[in-house]
């Protein structure tokens, strides 16, 4: 017999198989499917990246005074995520994320864009491995119940569902709004904090050390409480994690059992001390009363929304909406009402599967249950059964997708190994199709134009959206525009203060000042609906003021902003325009007093000590404004305008050495500003130190000449 006898023939058919088995055997690496999740992450998600920030995010991530320096963190859990309105989101956790966003980016959107798109997929990945413990745990249970499939096999099926859970929940279109939009990052970090306490609390159980131990206990605590200062989601998930400790894990014993239950609550505890620090305001009431058939019908709907948006998300916009106002009133709304009955029977039939699926007995029917139990419990505080600020939306399904997903694994563990290996593929193609939808939503997020133009075609018409989308239109010299739509809002909504300030504002600004004044004059004084709607009418009056004293009466525009500040104590854009106008009419020694009380009750606010420093420097007291620009610097990491004060009334004193150290921070802080290098080559040469002089203004005239390039690109 030859030597090419004893090697058996490779067909085509066997070397198949071989590839087969190297990518099943590759496709076991735990880092190996982490790289595939932070792949799969950032290429559904990479349009967003390049988007600016918008709507909520100019506030949260650009004028937010509180992420301005690490120095404010602790002020970060006094108040509320937006001081100035009524909604009272408490999430500090939220708002220090900010801060590290600032401290590294300062308003770059692409850094922030990108700090959302590593909690997300950091979350993916810590879902990933907590779902290997916990369906190992499953599997364990029923081990001795079921002979199916023998235990390894089992628990390759468990990990590689896991794996694809996780990876069809990263890749979801469905939650774009709190990945590629910046201010819904409180999802992703309740999520990420809430799982990383969860996995630390496993590891505690695990070690033997005293010292570990109890430090994972400690951390998983922390874990959870920052997850609560994420977003109020961090209740839901302490319920999902209480379910699967109480029902399924039956490791510990009952008196471990609540022993854990005494640590949520203690962390519960915690949680309601800290929300208690910030100042109390009642919100409005409700001027409409939802009765009971109304709350089912709308949790129904919403249920059916959320089944086919996980399913099928076509159709994917803010500003979602399964309420039927306007009924059956003319013809032109019957396929409105047809769309949302339609959803009430959906809202039936995942409610009936998940309840058929959680019941039918199987091997893995815990899967199921718990997958089950996950859904519902998430749902429930988002089902319109509680008063919400909408009827359904998107990015609430950042949760219980999660359960929805699992109850889907559920069921096609329990298939055959053919049925199963048909089921991988079909999560391949899955995963490639959402990947792909989640692609094309990310491009909805590239210009706010495009964002609320695309949201208003999909059916997102909100007069909120009608506003934002009308002040773009205003800002670029398209009066008429945005005119019309002011126009058509506040026909269809007389309630909306917004739109009345803002057409108010256009027609002020195009000198058409009779209609402007009525319309500031009407949304300066809100009935109690539109004072629930809109808390903000202070600018009406602001804008009010600002036409008085354009007419040169000064009485009326000061006594407009002082009645405007006796309702809205405390709010900064009041008290610089009375400071400002009291300054100009009657000297900064009237001015001054202003400031400094508005200083002592904010002592974060930058601008307002800039604003007193200024005062002080032009009342004679150079001591007092030193001190005021001093404490400003500290107060934003990024802000060279106090340096900058600060290095000039060094200069006037003749301390030209310590006004070159000064500025020379500002310009370290700004190096891509032209004012800076301006005010430091103007110290230099009056230190005699002319070549260093030039030298600064050489790099302005190259920044100069960069911008026109960019400009003339653009």
């Amino acid at each position: 017999m030859t030597e090419s006898e004893d090697i058996p023939t490779q067909t085509p058919s066997s070397r198949a198989g071989r590839a087969w088995r190297q990518l099943v055997a590759y496709a076991q690496f735990q880092w190996l499917r982490c790289l595939l999740l932070i792949l799969f992450g950032v290429g559904v998600h990479v349009p967003a990246l390049q988007g600016p920030l918008l709507w909520d995010d100019l506030y949260l991530a650009r004028d937010n005074p509180f992420i301005k320096s690490p120095l404010l963190i602790p002020e970060a859990f006094r108040h509320y995520l937006f001081p100035s309105s009524f909604a009272g989101h408490y999430r500090p956790v939220q708002t220090i994320s900010y801060v590290f966003d600032y401290l590294i980016w300062n308003t770059d959107p692409y850094g922030y864009h990108l700090s959302n798109l590593f909690w997300h997929i950091g979350s993916g990945i810590l879902l990933y491995l907590l779902l290997q413990r916990l369906l190992q745990v499953i599997l364990l249970r029923t081990s001795n119940e079921k002979k199916g499939a023998a235990p390894d096999q089992r628990g390759v099926s468990l990990s590689v569902a896991a794996f694809f859970i996780a990876l069809l929940w990263v890749v979801h279109p469905v939650h774009s709004a709190a990945v590629d939009y910046v201010s819904g990052r409180a999802d992703s970090l309740a999520f990420f904090f809430a799982c990383g306490g969860w996995l630390l609390y496993l590891r505690a159980r695990e070690v033997t050390r005293n010292v570990i131990r109890r430090s994972c206990y400690f951390l998983a605590a922390l874990s959870w409480l920052l997850a609560l200062g994420s977003r109020e989601t961090g209740f839901v998930w302490m319920m999902v994690f209480l379910l699967y400790l109480f029902i399924f894990d039956r490791k510990p014993t009952l008196k471990a059992k609540l022993i854990v239950l005494a640590c949520c609550f203690a962390v519960a505890g915690a949680y309601g001390t800290l929300r208690s620090l910030p100042e109390y305001r009642r919100p409005p009431e409700s001027q409409t009363t939802t009765t009971a058939a109304v709350k089912s019908s709308l949790m129904l709907r919403a249920l059916g929304d959320y089944g086919r948006l996980m399913i099928w998300p076509v159709n994917l916009h803010m500003e979602r909406d399964v309420t039927n106002p306007d009924g059956l009133q003319d013809s032109t709304h019957w396929r409105q009402f047809i769309r949302v009955e339609y959803l009430s029977i959906a809202g039936l039939l995942v409610m009936a599967t998940l309840l058929f699926g959680a019941s039918r007995k199987g091997t893995v029917r815990p899967i199921r249950i718990l997958g089950a139990g996950w859904f519902l419990i998430a749902y429930l505080p988002i089902s319109n059964l509680f008063e919400l600020n909408a009827t359904v939306a998107e990015h609430w399904l950042y949760l219980p997708s999660v359960g929805f997903l699992i109850f889907v694994a559920g069921c096609c563990l329990e298939l055959p190994l053919a049925g199963r290996r048909i089921a991988v593929g079909l999560a391949c193609a899955a995963v490639l199709g959402l990947g792909a939808r989640s692609f094309v939503r990310s491009t909805d997020w590239v210009s706010a134009e495009t964002f609320y133009q695309r949201t208003l075609r999909a059916g997102g018409s909100s007069v909120r959206m009608c506003v934002n989308l009308a002040t773009i239109y205003s800002k670029r010299g398209e009066s008429a525009r945005a005119e019309s739509i002011l126009r058509k809002v506040i026909k269809v909504d007389p309630t909306y203060l917004v739109a009345r300030n803002n057409l108010a504002a256009l027609l002020s600004e195009r000198g058409e000042k009779t209609e402007a004044k009525e319309l500031f004059d009407s949304a300066s004084r809100p009935t109690a609906v539109e004072q629930a709607n809109y808390p903000r009418t202070w600018t009406a009056r602001l804008n009010l003021a600002g036409l008085a004293h354009g007419q040169k009466d000064d009485q009326s525009a000061l006594a407009i902003v002082d009645q405007a500040l006796r309702d809205y104590p405390g709010t900064w854009e009041l008290a610089r325009y009375k400071t400002e106008l009291l300054r100009t009419t009657r000297g900064p020694e009237t001015a001054l007093p202003i400031m400094e009380e508005f200083t002592r009750g904010h002592w974060w606010h930058c601008e307002a000590f800039i604003a007193l420093g200024r005062l002080s420097w032009e009342h004679g007291d150079p001591i007092g404004a030193e001190k005021a620009f001093r404490h400003a610097s500290w107060l934003d990491v990024h802000d060279a305008e106090a340096l900058s004060a600060l290095a000039l009334l060094r200069v006037q004193q003749n301390r030209l050495e310590d006004a070159f150290k000064t500025q020379s921070r500002a310009v370290a802080r700004q190096p891509d500003e032209v004012r800076p290098y301006l005010l430091l080559s103007d110290i230099l040469q009056r230190m005699g130190r002319t070549a260093e002089a030039n030298a600064a203004i050489s790099q302005v005239t190259r920044m100069k000449a960069v911008a026109n390039a960019s400009t003339a690109l653009n």
